[in-house]
């Protein structure tokens, strides 16, 4: 009776609550959720995203996305891709417009998976992660809003905020108490404004724009390309999408116009009557509209993203900027992973709760840049270019020398690699080693190194020694938690002793491997692929030799041979290298023939790169590094208590 009672005293306690079921509050959601944390979600809307809103998913979002298995479920829906811009401008001669040139929306210098942005309501996306949260017992609390909440360790350090939810009509309360508070409500967050968090606005150029989804019907040529038009009459952004529709951009007002004002509106028709002007001489008609909206927007930044690392900002309750460049539902969707994995590493007992200081400086610098990015996009399209410079731009990925100078082609790779997700990276803290990390061993950041730390793991394919599979080994370790450890074991006949040693380093008791070890080691299934030993590590061994050379039971030690799944042979062919033996490997640039091992995070960004040598220097290597945040000492440092 009195556990039962204890039960029903917990019912109202959670692990975290989330407030807004946008796209920042429902990946936090989904991905907690399938690590089991008790989970309060609620949302002030009735139902989920009906029309308009976010439509773009970047490439480096997709990896995501299928590094969850929710990829699938995305392009079920059959959304619009978008390989290329298109570009249209007055011509020299006469009126009307015309195309001065195309991009690639991700062009080669950029080694994507999946070179283009997929474009799909924002709804349906919203549904794939609500369908997700089900399987795991979560459901959107909805119409609910919150209307206070207090954080107080010192009164209940276990749970120390206090939340208080209210139905939107009133006819319902509830009085609860988390762990974590999360706000993803958007730019007018409560949670914001009751924290007395400001808000900087960055541009001061503020602008008022209409967006309208609809079926046309039109003689334009580039109708099914995301294009930027610019014409005597206006100028206007047109973005394909799912089911024949098109959405169009067109700016209606800036505070910069002598008659600016924030709340200045049109009509359908009166932008519906601007775009065709603007695409003179062609036609465009309307069949249907399906959502239409006029909206001011400006550029702003949160001050702060926490105060006490128990309550939580993120998504556009953090960062404001136009939507041209289709990177909000984006940086939403990366401050909820990096918030995620660090909240579970500090609760389950990995990580000390200093982690949860990174979340802010990583993801602030992220959304300082995007809004510098912002800015400079908003300018490229303004500058309206010339077809020879756009033609350049097309061109040089495959140019170098002095066409590497001309400032619009830097501007546009940059911009790129931005828009893409894979130039955004984080800088040097206890999670991203540089020279002035607490780790020391001369072992780390090999000369020749490719990789960044704190930027994402390089893309490579590889060969699976058990089944012969190639596969993609950035994503062969599912969003799970784990530090994903790649050993890099070079030619296997030079580095079978340090790969000894090296299993040997981490079965030490004092090793930051064996030292979380899983506490149900004897009842691990035998198929389990990931995590047999750690819930906190999976280790894949990648040798820079042909499939059939390899014999797992000759060349890989004992204890990586319980990851038989994750040994893979790099052995295929990659056209960016065409002189490499072991392309893998010169992609990350470590040595050929003697390795290297790379630590990368929960998330996909480089921790750590170290050298595979022989003897106890690569894990020791590795200890330091993970006792700059681990709960635990390790290695040398705890032999010597």
């Amino acid at each position: 009776m009195a556990s039962h009672q204890h039960a029903e005293d917990r019912s109202n306690f959670y692990d975290i609550v989330i407030v807004g079921a946008g796209p920042v509050g429902l990946m936090l959601s989904t991905i907690l959720a399938r690590w089991g944390y008790k989970i309060k979600h609620v949302d002030n809307r009735p139902e989920p995203t009906s029309t308009g809103r976010a439509d773009g998913i970047q490439p480096r979002s997709l990896d995501l996305l299928r590094n969850m298995g929710l990829k699938s479920a995305i392009m079920a829906h059959k959304p619009a891709r978008v390989y290329e811009v298109a570009f249209w401008d007055p011509p020299s001669s006469g009126h009307g417009i015309e195309r001065t040139g195309t991009w690639a929306s991700c062009p080669d210098f950029i080694d994507a998976r999946y070179p283009f942005t997929t474009l799909l309501h924002q709804g349906l996306i919203e549904r794939v992660f609500i369908s997700d949260l089900e399987k795991s017992g979560v459901e959107i609390q909805r119409p609910w809003t919150i209307k206070g909440f207090t954080s107080d360790e010192q009164t209940n350090p276990e749970y120390p905020v206090q939340v208080d939810l209210e139905h939107v009509d009133g006819i319902a309360r509830e009085s609860l108490r988390a762990k974590y508070l999360f706000g993803g409500e958007g730019a007018r967050s409560f949670i914001r404004n009751q924290l007395q968090i400001g808000f900087t606005h960055k541009d001061p150029i503020a602008h008022v724009w209409g967006v309208m989804d609809g079926v046309v019907v039109t003689d334009f040529p580039d109708i099914k390309m995301k294009c930027t038009i610019h014409s005597e009459h206006g100028s206007i952004m047109v973005i394909p999408r799912e089911n024949n529709m098109v959405r169009l951009y067109i700016q209606i007002a800036s505070s910069t116009d002598s008659d600016w004002s924030p709340r200045k509106t049109a009509t359908e028709a009166e932008v519906q009557e601007s775009a065709k002007k603007i695409m003179e001489p062609y036609n465009i008609e309307w069949e249907r509209v399906e959502w239409y909206s006029v909206y001011p927007i400006g550029q702003g930044i949160s001050d702060r993203y926490t105060l006490d690392q128990r309550v939580f900002l993120g998504g556009d309750a953090c960062h404001t900027h136009s939507p041209k460049a289709g990177q909000g539902m984006n940086t939403a969707f990366l401050d909820a992973q990096n918030l995620a994995w660090k909240i579970h590493a500090v609760e389950s007992g990995f990580a000390d709760r200093d982690l949860l200081k990174t979340y802010e400086p990583e993801r602030k610098n992220v959304a300082e840049a995007l809004l510098n990015f912002d800015n400079k996009y908003a300018k490229l399209f303004s500058q309206r270019p010339s077809s020879d410079t756009v033609k350049a731009a097309s061109d040089s990925h495959t140019m170098n020398g002095a066409q590497e100078d001309n400032e619009f082609i830097r501007t546009f790779k940059e911009s790129c690699a931005f828009t893409s997700g894979y130039g955004v990276f984080y800088k040097a803290n206890t999670l991203n080693w540089s020279p002035e990390h607490p780790a020391q061993s001369p072992l780390i950041h090999p000369k020749g190194l490719k990789l960044s730390e704190g930027c994402l793991f390089i893309n490579s394919d590889v060969t699976r020694v058990v089944d012969a599979n190639v596969v993609h080994l950035e994503q062969e370790v599912p969003l799970n938690g784990s530090f994903r450890i790649f050993v890099f074991g070079g030619n296997p006949s030079k580095t079978k002793r340090a790969m000894r040693d090296f299993s040997n380093g981490l079965n030490n008791k004092r090793s930051f491997y064996s030292a979380y070890m899983r506490e149900d080691l004897d009842q691990v299934s035998h198929h389990e692929k990931h995590n047999p030993h750690s819930h906190f590590f999976t280790i894949c061994t990648i040798f820079a030799a042909k499939r059939h050379e390899i014999e797992i039971s000759r060349d890989v030690p004992e204890l990586l041979v319980r990851y038989r799944d994750h040994i893979y042979a790099d052995d295929r062919r990659d056209t960016r290298l065409p002189d490499a033996k072991a392309t893998a490997h010169a992609k990350m640039g470590l040595d050929e023939e003697l390795g290297g091992v790379v630590v990368v995070r929960p998330d996909g960004y480089v921790g750590v790169v170290t050298s595979l040598v022989e003897g106890s220097g690569t894990v020791d290597a590795l200890n330091e590094y993970f006792s700059a945040f681990c709960t635990k000492k390790l290695g040398e440092v705890m032999s010597q208590l």
